[in-house]
């Protein structure tokens, strides 16, 4: 589309609390990537998505809180990276039924959520929807504007994830075809196969479905219990053990250096007895999450700063991204202001023509500084404040030529005109400078 950064978005599920698996498999990883100068990062908290299965509003509220906590805790920088709550987000709901009215139904009843529903209830003997709700059924739809809005490159996730973003491609192509434009990105599925998994207490993988996990930020004396409980063979101190399929060597190699793995891989081959293993292991985990932890309670004791961070984000978002180009949109299926055309009464009268493409003006005034106006036609849309260089104001135009009217401290709404209109106003400029490339 043009020069901008990768755009890499990760959706956070509200549901629980995070465990030892989800720090070193998505937490970790997605924490390090988002630091990357080259990439452009969205983190969002998948309140919607978490309304499908729990209808719990306290247990709503609190997972969102200890999530939102967890991230910010482990070094998610919210002045570096796009963090918001999905909810926060009016345009993702309304990107849904845009989307919702050009995906075909085939595809959705091929979703593997709603497949594995379907197949439940036949092996049961129940009708094929029964207990299916339409959220279940019109999940892949959100997880799709929740990409599309923003026109995302890369989303990260695991291979059973794959099909919601080739349904996501699916909807904005859908879309750009109907309406003759490439409106949407279409975003592709990136999958790191070398993610760390960690196997959960009883050996299978870490999963509160098991109920088998080691919570992120267990008190210290919780997490030593947990860690001495972990499932070992009955090998007995002085006989070699094995480092392949051992949890606990599994563990402790994702918290320790290469060094200490080394070290630690040698005892084992000398016969190290289990309970020396799992203080060893207790020591390295508690050494990464200690200052964690303490950075979790402290954040957890101060839910007004994270609801603050939240919807600071959300705010800056929806300016700089999402208002302007659901404008776009709306503009493209036809939600257009009425004031802006008319209807001829007579079928063989030549209808009016549409409204001028907006247009920036730049002067100087006698008071040294530069500014600048937004114009449609003859009607004056907005003025800007003064800059003190000709390029500072270039600048902040530059930026709205790109759809981005982002707060009101530069410049004044023109008496009459709403932030609505000038959105509408953006897009048509926006629209008719890509019709002319």
């Amino acid at each position: 589309m043009d020069n901008r950064k990768t755009r890499i978005l990760t959706g956070i599920t509200t549901s629980g609390t995070p465990h030892l698996g989800n720090y070193v498999g998505a937490i970790r990883p997605a924490i390090a990537a988002s630091r990357a100068d080259n990439a452009e990062s969205f983190y969002f908290l998948a309140d919607l998505h978490s309304l499908i299965k729990a209808q719990d509003p306290a247990r709503t509220q609190r997972s969102t809180l200890e999530i939102a906590a967890s991230w910010l805790a482990c070094g998610l920088d919210p002045e570096r990276v796009w963090f918001y709550r999905q909810s926060d987000i009016p345009e993702i709901s309304e990107l849904t039924w845009f989307l919702t009215c050009v995906a075909g139904k085939g595809i959705l009843n091929r979703a593997h959520a709603y497949k594995a529903a379907v197949d439940k209830n036949r092996a049961e003997g129940e009708d094929d929807d029964a207990g299916v709700t339409a959220g279940l059924f019109m999940y892949p739809v959100l997880m799709g504007a929740d990409i599309l809005i923003f026109n995302a490159d890369q989303v990260p996730v695991g291979r059973d994830q794959i099909q919601h973003i080739e349904m996501a491609r699916d909807f904005g192509q859908r879309f750009n075809h109907i309406y003759g434009r490439e409106y949407f990105t279409l975003p592709e599925a990136l999958v790191d196969d070398d993610v760390a998994t960690l196997s959960g207490l009883d050996g299978r993988k870490m999963s509160k479905s098991y109920n088998n996990t080691i919570p992120l930020f267990a008190p210290r004396d919780q997490l030593k219990k947990l860690v001495f409980s972990m499932l070992t063979d009955s090998r007995a101190p002085g006989e070699p053990k094995e480092t392949e399929g051992s949890p606990l060597f599994q563990l402790y190699k994702v918290f320790a250096s290469v060094e200490e793995t080394a070290v630690f891989a040698r005892a084992y081959a000398d016969g190290i007895g289990w309970g020396d293993a799992k203080q060893q292991v207790f020591e390295v985990v508690d050494r990464e999450i200690t200052p964690l932890r303490e950075r979790y309670e402290a954040l957890m004791a101060r839910p007004r700063d994270i609801e603050v961070i939240l919807r600071d984000g959300a705010r800056r978002l929806r300016e700089r991204h999402a208002m302007p180009f659901i404008a776009e949109l709306r503009e493209a299926v036809g939600l257009r202001d009425l004031s802006s055309t008319s209807v001829a009464a007579d079928p063989d009268e030549e209808a009016p023509a549409e409204a001028p493409v907006p247009t920036f003006k730049q002067y100087r005034e006698a008071d040294g500084k530069f500014y600048f106006k937004l114009m449609q036609g003859d009607r004056l849309l907005l003025t800007s404040i003064g800059f003190d260089s000709p390029r500072d104001a270039g600048q902040r135009v530059a930026a709205m030529k790109e759809g981005a009217l982002e707060g009101n401290a530069d410049f004044q709404l023109a008496d009459g005109v709403s932030s609505d209109e000038v959105n509408a106003a953006l897009a048509r400029f926006v629209a008719a400078q890509l019709a002319k490339k």
